[in-house]
């Protein structure tokens, strides 16, 4: 018996959920695994902090003002929301719907606060907490980026030991040592999840053994 491609009927989507504390490379292994993978949508989140040199609207993020962002909130059109470094992060459900009913699978770039509310809605999501290789070598590349005050950046170490301590709660653990690599390795773990035979949909006729 031979199983081909058409074999394979079209699957629901699969939402990659990426945490990971500042400095720690997120954005930017994100961006690298959409160059690896043309076929993965990604979720372009919603905030009402000040953009950052070179960061575009609707690229990067949707940058929002506080009474609009609070607007989506009395509306219900987050499927995640959160109060993240004295700003408004959130991801719009009907985006994230409309790609995993297409059979898409999407990834996100989003906090812990943000991570924990997607695995309540959507249990089935894939989760992967991204970590420097020491706090030492976090606090220099934020200092590095030069976009944040020195008192900013210590509420932001103080933030990341607190988000580290949650890394248990993701199904894969992704230490940021080197681009290339780690990019590897979140590229290999979707590709990997899009084989799980859970998220696989086989016409029976396919599967039946001869009498």
């Amino acid at each position: 018996m031979s199983l081909g491609v058409d074999a394979v009927t079209r699957r629901r989507g699969t939402l990659v959920v990426v945490s990971a504390p500042s400095g720690a490379g997120k954005t930017t292994l994100c961006t690298e695994v959409r160059s690896m993978i043309p076929d993965l949508a990604y979720s372009v989140s919603y905030t009402t902090r000040t953009p950052r040199p070179g960061e575009v609207d609707g690229k990067d993020f949707h940058f929002v003002g506080v009474a609009a962002f609070k607007g989506m909130v009395e509306r219900n059109e987050f499927a995640e929301w959160a109060v993240v470094h004295g700003n408004y992060y959130g991801t719009r459900a009907q985006p994230l719907e409309q790609a995993l009913a297409a059979g898409l699978d999407i990834l996100l770039d989003i906090d812990t606060q943000g991570a924990r509310q997607l695995k309540t809605h959507y249990p089935e999501a894939v989760s992967v907490f991204i970590v420097a290789p020491s706090l030492a070598l976090l606090e220099r590349r934020l200092r590095e980026r030069k976009s944040d005050a020195p008192k900013e950046i210590a509420r932001r170490m103080a933030r990341a030991r607190e988000e580290i301590a949650t890394w248990r709660e993701y199904n894969y653990l992704i230490i940021n040592r080197d681009l290339k690599e780690a990019a590897d390795q979140l590229a290999s773990i979707i590709h990997a999840e899009r084989c799980r035979t859970s998220r696989l949909a086989l016409r029976v006729p396919d599967l039946a053994l001869p009498e």
